[in-house]
């Protein structure tokens, strides 16, 4: 037994040892891991509005820009406009 609970030097193998140090390892390049390195270099963390509001799904149409009044008159984009 280590004094003081190291077991750096101990004999037994710990099963995780050999993932935890492998490039190969599923958490050696996150998105998360980037997000913390990013979080702590600019000193803050971009909170969303809603914390409740889901992302948008593989079948939901997504805008990349707004809509265009269709109440105002504008010829440029074929709208008569409603006034």
């Amino acid at each position: 037994s280590q004094r003081g609970g190291n077991n750096a030097h101990s004999n037994t193998a710990n099963s995780n040892s050999h993932m935890a140090n492998s490039i190969h390892s599923t958490h050696s390049n996150s998105e998360r891991s980037i997000g913390r390195r990013k979080k702590h270099k600019y000193g803050f963390q971009l909170k969303p509005y809603n914390p409740e509001h889901k992302p948008p799904g593989s079948k939901d149409l997504v805008y990349l820009e707004p809509s265009p009044g269709f109440c105002e008159k504008n010829p440029k984009l074929g709208i008569e406009g409603t006034h």
